[in-house]
């Protein structure tokens, strides 16, 4: 896939800015870099003999001087490619940024694909699979939370841990092929009760990762919370408070909200994409209904439920009706619910069966007089769980998801076959497919097709 050519691209986002830095690896990199780049020091450098070095001169094409630069020098293997590497630090003049990339294609280089740095890092040993594609994360993350995610994943965090589960097992593998090579002689190298108890914990491992995907996505891309009610309880209201921007329309207007509306902003680390939905009741509207129906879609996938009303007016009947009708629903899936009572403003007197709200989590706020927002905040802290998220491993990335789901489906049926008792051939069969699957997320086993739509994601330059 990756050939001999040195390639170059620009690292830096594009536009004019102060400074630009363009990027070089391969093997002509340092014969390059002389051809254009004289240094300050008098004389000529010979840069395999000053790796790890920063030198200060002047970029030229012939006699004319196109910027003074920086060139900082990185010798193979010690680079983020793993190649001879350098990097030139320029002007953010897009004119300049143009000239420099043209000289280095005259010169031997050619333009990077997307991804491509990352992708002969890969290639040349200096990360797994699952690291390069958290390198991506690392950039895309818009949050502590999310920031702290990528970059244990980067650091090998969660390689290593798949990468002890498959150790473990291909040495009962390896025994089980050997029970093929005799199989004439019904010689059993690999201990059925070991391996069974091999397979049960690998089994609990795969689980708790497949498991973790559903926190670490939602962390990954912003938590989802919808904010639900009738029309006219301040959800619009609460969404602008939030958001600290007149994100939605607020009127005392019936059914002004028609549509989902979303926007994200991070709270204490945290990235949460609010969603404010039309009110939910009947209405002989069909484009107002088509808003109740999405209402109904933005709940399912939301992770957290604010389900604001009017205290001065609503039933406490209805409201504890509702409240129990979502618990129902929800069945097992990771979602917590919060009840925002708003309007506490107009309250003269408790209403009857004020208590009883308080079987779930209730906040009592004023939206138009921003009272008690900090509350709201809180129980949003408090659903994500914020200090438990900085420990242990999670998956956030769909296709390890998909391969963990894999594993633990050929591992089910590895442990079946040896309560069956069923030949060593059928079990070497499914061992093989989860070592494969491991293997599939570090990159242990990978094909071209898999790289090129894993690398095609990434930024040029990176």
């Amino acid at each position: 896939m990756i050939g001999n050519s040195t390639i170059c691209a620009i690292a830096t986002p594009g536009g004019a800015c102060a400074l630009s830095i363009i990027r070089i690896s391969g093997k002509l990199t340092f014969d390059i870099i002389a051809k254009i780049f004289k240094p300050s020091a008098n004389g000529t450098i010979k840069f395999e003999d000053h790796p790890n070095s920063v030198f200060h001169g002047i970029i030229v094409d012939s006699d004319a001087i196109i910027d003074e630069v920086l060139v900082s020098i990185f010798k193979a293997p010690h680079s983020y490619t793993g190649e001879n590497s350098a990097e030139i630090t320029c002007h953010g003049s897009q004119y300049i940024q143009q000239e420099i990339l043209h000289l280095l294609i005259r010169s031997g280089a050619t333009i990077a694909q997307p991804g491509e740095y990352t992708l002969r890092a890969f290639l040349n040993n200096k990360m797994d699979l699952s690291q390069a594609e958290a390198v991506a994360d690392v950039i895309a993350s818009n949050s502590k939370a999310s920031h702290n995610l990528a970059m244990k994943q980067m650091r090998g965090g969660f390689s290593k841990k798949i990468q002890t589960l498959r150790d473990q097992l291909l040495h009962f593998s390896s025994l089980l092929e050997l029970e093929l090579d005799f199989s004439e002689e019904d010689v059993e190298f690999a201990k059925r009760n070991d391996l069974m108890d091999l397979l049960v914990k690998i089994e609990i491992e795969v689980n708790i990762l497949t498991e973790s995907f559903a926190t670490g996505n939602v962390m990954k891309n912003g938590i989802p919370v919808a904010i639900i009610g009738k029309p006219n309880v301040g959800k619009s209201t609460l969404l602008n408070i939030l958001l600290n921007e007149d994100k939605a329309i607020v009127s005392e207007i019936p059914g002004t909200t028609r549509d989902a509306i979303e926007d994200t902003i991070v709270m204490k680390g945290i990235s949460f994409r609010f969603i404010d939905t039309a009110g939910l009741h009947s209405s002989q509207d069909v484009i107002e209904n088509k808003g109740i129906e999405k209402t109904h879609k933005k709940i399912d996938e939301a992770h957290i439920i604010l389900y604001l009303f009017d205290i001065s007016q609503t039933n406490i009947e209805d409201i504890l009706t509702t409240t129990d009708n979502f618990m129902r629903q929800k069945g097992n899936q990771n979602k917590k619910i919060i009840i925002v009572a708003n309007m506490i403003d107009k309250l003269i007197e408790l209403p009857e069966r004020f208590k009883d709200l308080l079987r779930y989590e209730t906040v009592f706020i004023s939206a138009k007089r921003r009272e008690n927002i900090n509350l709201v905040v809180a129980c949003l802290m408090n659903a994500v769980g914020s200090t438990a998220l900085s420990e242990g491993t999670f998956v956030t990335n769909a296709r390890h998801y998909e391969a963990l789901i894999k594993i633990s489906d050929a591992i089910s049926r590895a442990k079946k076959g040896i309560a069956e008792k069923m030949s060593s051939d059928f079990v070497a069969q499914d061992v093989r497919e989860s070592l494969h699957y491991l293997g599939e997320i570090t990159g242990n086993v990978t094909s071209d097709e898999i790289l090129g739509n894993i690398f095609s994601k990434f930024c040029i330059g990176k």
